[in-house]
């Protein structure tokens, strides 16, 4: 007997609405989709379309029957099958070391264990540590704790660039409700940007003030090169002039000349780099000077 595929949806919405039990309702979390229907089959995508509150159980019953469901591809057991090619939209964006608040509703509880973990979606392994784990959750001999259905998670500092891909990582509520024997799933797309860029900068920052300190640096010497300099020059002619003035005051003119020339010459040339260059300078005038006053004498 065959069954027209309106009858099938409606045969798997039913199922799903009785077995109805909890998810991540915020942030916004993976739900069904085209891509989901394509690897899963119709009727495990109408069945989860229908209602995202269902179990993986739930889903395998349904899946058994069809032809079209490619286990595989469906990785049923990773987020209930759902794709992140049917939840671009919905990738959030954190920082290492933030403070992420969840919602869950519960909307039949059924005592199990839970936990909220960093799924790698290509190994559908844990990455690290639990973030969260709960011994007795949804217990139904009890009210349910505040803390099941409104709590945070710390996003880990040690991911590097691991979740920097969307797609590469989901946050996942896991609950197993083993007494039951029904498993729940409820999955949040994400991405954090590599830990240590923060450091790399800095360093970079430290750097350039260091070269930037070097720079000053010299420029302080270079100055003080100059003053040395021009401060040589100075006691060198004042010293020729002195010399000069001893003799006559004919040889005080010649050594003014000879100063006014050497000082010409000093200021059409380069700033001297060493102050052994201008002291020989300085020298070779007042040896100039002592000529000519010598000259002056013999006439």
């Amino acid at each position: 007997m065959q069954y027209s595929s309106a009858i099938l949806a409606a045969a798997a919405g039913l199922i799903t609405t009785v077995s109805a039990h909890g998810m991540i309702t915020s942030p916004t979390p993976r739900s069904a989709g085209t891509a989901m229907e394509a690897a899963c089959g119709q009727q495990v995508y109408n069945n989860q379309a229908s209602d995202s509150y269902g179990n993986i159980q739930g889903e395998l019953q349904v899946a058994a029957t069809q032809s079209d469901y490619n286990a595989a591809e469906c990785e049923i057991w990773l987020c209930k099958g759902y794709k992140y090619a049917d939840n671009t939209a919905n990738v959030q964006t954190y920082t290492a070391g933030q403070v992420v608040p969840f919602t869950f509703d519960v909307r039949a509880p059924h005592t199990g264990t839970a936990n909220v973990s960093i799924v790698n979606t290509a190994t559908n392994t844990i990455i690290g540590d639990m973030l969260l784990y709960y011994s007795d959750f949804a217990d139904n001999a009890f009210t349910i704790p505040a803390n099941e259905t409104s709590f945070s998670i710390t996003i880990p500092s040690d991911l590097g660039s691991t979740c920097a891909t969307a797609g590469a990582c989901v946050i996942q509520h896991w609950w197993n409700a083993a007494s039951i024997d029904q498993t729940y799933e409820s999955c949040v797309d994400f991405t954090v940007g590599a830990s240590g860029s923060s450091s790399g900068s800095s360093s970079a920052a430290v750097a350039s003030s260091t070269a930037v300190v070097a720079s000053s640096s010299a420029v302080v010497a270079s100055s003080s090169a100059v003053v040395a300099s021009s401060s040589a020059a100075a006691v060198a002619s004042t010293t020729a002039a002195a010399a000069a003035t001893t003799s006559s005051a004919a040889a005080v003119v010649a050594s003014s000349s000879a100063a006014a020339a050497v000082v010409a010459t000093s200021s059409s040339s380069a700033v001297p780099t060493t102050l052994q260059t201008v002291v020989a300078s300085s020298t070779s005038a007042a040896a100039a000077a002592a000529t000519s006053s010598a000259d002056d004498e013999c006439s």
